[in-house]
């Protein structure tokens, strides 16, 4: 008998409160991007790298992940679903994943999407017995991530979302592993609140000198508020370069930029002009003389005739009557109480709202689930689930 395979967990339960209203009816690993959620291009990721097993931990709206992955078989892995029913912390849920998991294993984030070199590197250092290890890479942002302090390849210490002034752009880029061992770690670390891996790797830091890290530097998209969906979205095209879909028949190519990706029975009317970074859903329809650009549109959902959507994603079954306008120029945006600066947001539209003719939505407008517009309104906040919005 060898060594057990090294296995994959991925962290999948939260519900991602900062994007809402996406996040009403599934969890944010299941938000679309580039036509397949998140969580796929995780799950494809570390299929490619040659891991076969996957512990899937899931919670918030559970059984939109099951019913999509089921055992993943279409994936070429074998799924395993725990359950983290409270959301505890991520050290919490990877300790949900203990009964599942019989040898070394890789952590990864159901929201963050990586090459599969990296979790390929981190495979093979775990089976190698290096463990526990952590990633870094670098980002632009430091202080919204996980800080890094280190002595050259040795992880010293994690500052989650640091507030005083960031001396080092190199972050915890969430791609770890594991021995078994390290469960117990987990649960013998003293933390106030939530249970985080952050603090149990700091834990392991302080009694042992540190955490070995493999640096890493390729594809890194993190989604953690709405417009992330717009930047990873025209990540992936780029990096997936599957412009359109098969059926051309419904379409003038010339108005279709190359860096746009349409699902199966998609209708677009006359004289539409698809600009680029947008991906269109199955089943949605897009009427005569509309623009669309830097937009994700989400399944069985109508474009009006003539309607301009720019910088803006469009949830599943929405309808937008005609001559509908969503832009706006790069805003200031706060979300819990962190400024962020030029944000590119023209809006935001949840499921199964109709927009009337003639609306604009502007300055990162955010419109919620089952919202009924009336023709002619300006937006340009937030409008609660379930609102009625006259004119006047």
């Amino acid at each position: 008998m060898g060594d057990p395979p090294v296995q994959a967990v991925i962290l999948a339960a939260g519900e991602g409160r900062r994007l809402t209203p996406l996040t009403n009816r599934r969890p944010k690993p299941m938000i679309p991007v580039g036509n397949k959620p998140l969580l796929e291009y995780i799950v494809e990721a570390v299929a490619v790298a040659g891991i076969g097993q996957i512990t899937l931990v899931v919670g918030y709206n559970q059984e939109r992940i099951r019913n999509h992955f089921a055992d993943g078989d279409e994936w070429g892995v074998t799924i395993t679903y725990v359950e983290q029913a409270t959301q505890l912390g991520t050290g919490h849920a990877v300790l949900q994943a203990e009964s599942a998991v019989d040898g070394p294993f890789v952590v990864l984030n159901g929201d963050r999407i990586v090459e599969p070199a990296i979790i390929e590197r981190v495979a093979t250092a775990v089976q190698n017995g290096t463990y526990p290890l952590v990633t870094t890479t670098t980002v632009e942002t430091p202080r919204e991530y996980g800080v890094i302090t280190s002595d050259g390849e040795i992880v010293t210490n994690i500052e989650e979302k640091p507030e005083g002034p960031v001396e080092t752009n190199q972050i915890n880029a969430g791609i770890y592993g594991f021995s078994p061992a390290f469960f117990e770690t987990i649960r013998t670390t003293h933390t106030n609140g939530e249970l985080t891996l952050t603090a149990a790797l700091n834990e392991h830091a302080r009694e042992h000198g540190g955490i070995e890290r493999l640096s890493y530097t390729g594809q890194w998209l993190d989604v953690s508020n709405l417009w992330d969906l717009l930047r990873v979205n025209a990540g992936l095209i780029e990096t997936e370069a599957t412009a359109h879909s098969a059926d051309e028949t419904t379409r003038d190519r010339e108005a279709v930029a190359d860096d746009v990706v349409i699902a199966d029975s998609v209708r677009i009317g006359p004289n539409v002009t698809l600009r680029g970074n947008t991906a269109v859903g199955r089943n949605v329809t897009i009427e005569a003389n509309a623009v669309v650009e830097n937009a994700i549109i989400f399944p069985d959902t109508v474009v009006g005739a003539g309607a301009v959507i720019r910088d803006a994603v469009i949830a599943g079954n929405v309808r937008m009557g005609p001559n509908v306008t969503i832009d706006g120029p790069p805003e200031t945006m706060i979300v819990e109480e962190t400024v962020h600066q030029d944000i590119e947001l023209g809006g935001v539209v949840g499921d199964n709202t109709t927009i009337g003719a003639g609306a604009t939505l502007t300055t990162g407008a955010v419109v919620g689930d089952d919202v009924d517009t009336d023709a002619g309104v300006t937006i340009d906040s937030r409008v609660p689930t379930g609102t009625t919005v006259r004119r006047g």
